[in-house]
């Protein structure tokens, strides 16, 4: 290379660089970042095995469709991520029938109740079903089937029924004297 293309090549250099101070100079400075969940309690998703607690519905036909409901229940400390059961049919020879699947699409909290639908097109060769319940960190080995799911009460409600009964009564009494 000869002496005037190096002196062309420092000077294209040093302009370019210069042009970017300056460019990066004239840039405005971002806003500062604050975090979403600041200030707010926030449990992770359990990781591996949870614990569910069921009631199974017996499962109906509607048309060519078989219908399972199934309300399910959190009994972990920590929230279900993305709950799911699949419902594998067999057939009398124990051969496996493809099925359906529920999702619950988020998180599951701790304690909470929530109700799943399994369609599954008819196959007339359907026997007997099992369930699989897993979620998107891991599975639910032993969930457990109950007759009946204890829905949360509020105490509010029974305030509110408390106090109007006995208004009911002190109307009822001042009907009587008069």
């Amino acid at each position: 290379m000869n002496h005037r293309a190096r002196v062309v090549l420092a000077a294209t250099l040093a302009g370019s660089s210069l042009v970017g101070v300056s460019v990066f100079a004239q840039t405005p400075q971002a806003p500062e970042m604050k975090s979403v969940l600041a200030g707010k309690k926030f449990t992770p998703a359990i990781k591996g095995d949870a614990q569910i607690d069921y009631v199974k519905t017996p499962t109906r036909r509607e048309g060519t469709t078989l219908v399972t409901k199934i309300t399910v229940k959190n009994t972990s400390n920590a929230p279900i991520g993305r709950l799911r059961i699949v419902e594998s049919w067999y057939d009398k020879d124990g051969g496996m029938i493809p099925g359906g699947d529920a999702v619950i699409n988020g998180l599951l909290q701790p304690g909470e109740v929530a109700n799943m639908e399994i369609r599954t097109p008819v196959n007339p060769k359907m026997a007997q079903s099992m369930l699989q319940f897993t979620h998107a960190n891991g599975g639910v080995p032993k969930p457990h089937a109950v007759k009946s799911l204890d829905a949360p009460k509020e105490p509010a409600a029974k305030n509110a029924s408390a106090t109007k009964a006995p208004a009911k009564g002190k109307g009822k009494a001042a009907a009587k004297k008069k």
